[in-house]
């Protein structure tokens, strides 16, 4: 079964930011909000994140050249 919720780290290596990133993110309105799960305990509706992550927009940038070593 996949998950509902995420913590603050899965949450952020789901959508490959730093958990600095989603708190600031968050924090500007610009990310989904946590859910409170329980009195101290916070974590992102996996659904929400899929949802933010599908209408980012498309990049006009070039992917990042391989980097991989090969060994001859």
């Amino acid at each position: 079964m996949k998950p509902l919720y995420l913590e603050l780290d899965a949450a952020a290596q789901a959508v490959a930011l730093a958990p600095t990133t989603v708190q600031r993110l968050v924090r500007s309105g610009e990310f989904p909000q946590p859910r409170q799960l329980s009195g101290r305990r916070v974590g992102w509706l996996v659904r929400e994140l899929e949802e933010w992550a599908e209408a980012r927009p498309v990049s006009s940038l070039p992917p990042p050249e391989n980097t991989s070593r090969r060994a001859h």
